[in-house]
């Protein structure tokens, strides 16, 4: 491809992001709105738009009244042209759910836990769906480790996985556009969506885990990774003389209550975020007082964030599927 043909592609591919986009956000849309929307001329939106809708991908809504000129046709986004899946994996388990564009779900399952065995048992799994609902175009994935790039780098327990570019092995074997996130990041971003949060500040989302404590956290509207994508690590955070924070969540109830509070009262001082969020199964209603009170034993209580506790496999999967959608709404034509 020369470089002219790249740039056109690329082009094409903006275009097409937008509209889709658009149409999803707003609901419909006529050439002329998408046209100013986007900054895009006339002829173009209505290529784009023509072209869309020879494929089934737009839909005609008919048309707008007349304003004393020719009447507009109307655009909706048809939300089951593509599909994305999005899968969690957990050490006793694997679950994922099948969404359209809308993010409605269209299948939802669960299965046993992949992360002990070879990662060619998670692209079966994948397949089986793939042959069952052709519309299938994106897949996001979610492991409980240090991501760099699709390549998992930190998993603890799970040799098969650690320093595995899973997001190749994917992509190689599927043909499908793949995304891999730790989980935690993916949880934060599915709060955020889920309570509406995008343009209210920050958050740290902490999860004590079947394989130790991680964090995902957000600043912005933007997933804070760091230099080599170890943020969140919070299990070695050296909350006690003798023990990290990992450590710390083994011993007598109280410790581990200390032991959060503590990690509340560090993020506070250091971040000074707005929400930190818990996973309900762990850290219940009833325990937010006693960590705030545990917190504010060494920062002013002024300065805590808000106290949450979410659903966190729901927020996990939405968050896993903004990911996955942004991969649909991506896809270039052709």
């Amino acid at each position: 491809m020369t470089d002219e043909q790249l740039a056109s592609r690329l082009a094409n591919t903006t275009i097409i992001y937008g509209i889709r986009t658009v149409l999803l956000k707003q609901g419909s849309a006529t050439k002329a709105e998408l046209s100013q929307s986007l900054r895009i001329s006339f002829p173009t939106a209505s290529k784009f738009l023509d072209d869309m809708e020879a494929r089934g991908e737009a839909i005609s809504v008919g048309y707008d009244d007349s304003s004393g000129g020719r009447r507009a046709k109307r655009y909706r986004y048809n939300p089951d042209y593509m599909l994305g899946l999005a899968i969690f994996l957990e050490k006793d388990e694997t679950r994922y759910t099948l969404f359209n564009c809308l993010g409605e779900t269209i299948e939802q399952d669960s299965t046993v836990g992949f992360l002990d065995e070879d990662a060619s048992r998670l692209t079966n799994l994948i397949e089986r769906i793939k042959l069952a609902h052709s519309e299938l175009r994106s897949v996001s994935l979610g492991v409980p480790g240090a991501v760099n790039e699709g390549r998992i780098f930190l998993i603890p327990d799970y040799e098969k996985y650690r320093d595995f570019d899973l997001k190749s092995f994917v992509q190689e074997r599927t043909g499908l556009p793949t995304v891999v996130e730790n989980d935690m990041n993916a949880a934060v971003l599915g709060y955020i969506a889920r309570t509406n949060l995008e343009d209210r500040g920050s958050a740290v989302y902490l999860y004590l885990g079947q394989n130790g404590p991680g964090a995902g956290i957000v600043v912005n509207g933007e997933v804070v990774r760091g230099k080599s994508f170890f943020s969140g690590e919070v299990a070695f955070i050296p909350l006690h003389d003798r023990s990290n924070f990992s450590e710390a969540l083994m011993g007598e109830a109280s410790v581990r209550t200390e032991s959060v509070g503590r990690l509340v009262a560090l993020t506070t001082a250091i971040l000074n975020p707005h929400y930190f969020i818990f996973n309900k199964d762990e850290i219940d209603e009833a325990m937010l007082g006693t960590i705030a009170e545990r917190a504010a034993a060494y920062v002013p209580r002024e300065h805590l964030p808000k106290l949450a506790a979410s659903e966190w496999r729901a927020d996990y999967l939405v968050g896993l599927q903004s990911l996955g959608l942004d991969l649909l709404l991506s896809q270039p034509v052709g």
